[in-house]
């Protein structure tokens, strides 16, 4: 069982940063991958970013790299999202998720093989 907390959210303006926060505890965490995921109210749950917990394995959304960095640390069991020059349409509720280790590159993408998730932490940005 791995539990999950994300937070970091906030009402920022298009330009600006934010660091969103996952903080993980359970067994074996680094059998995991974590992820984040993006929704829109009216549109399905979109795949972020996700990075294996050994940092072994680092995969983003087209549209957030070269924007968005994710990385962990180890001693606080925490993932970041660090988000630079952030756009309207980034505006969703961030989820955090913890997959299997078999998931790599672009199969972190599939939302269906996460079986832990944190509550959402909402993100405005304003144009």
């Amino acid at each position: 069982q791995v539990y999950l907390l994300a937070s970091g959210g906030g009402l920022v303006q298009a330009g600006d940063s934010l660091r969103l926060s996952c903080a993980a505890s359970g067994v074996g965490l680094n059998t995991y991958v974590i992820s984040w995921f993006r929704q829109v109210p009216g549109k399905e749950r979109e795949f972020v970013a996700g990075i294996r917990w050994d940092g072994g394995s680092l995969y983003y959304e087209d549209s957030v790299e070269g924007r968005f960095t994710i990385s962990r640390d180890n001693a606080k069991n925490t993932v970041y999202l660090q988000m630079n020059s952030l756009k309207p349409e980034d505006t969703a509720v961030y989820s955090c998720a913890a997959g299997p280790y078999s998931l790599t590159g672009h199969s972190m993408a599939y939302i269906y093989d996460y079986p832990f998730w944190g509550q959402g932490t909402q993100v405005t940005v304003s144009s």
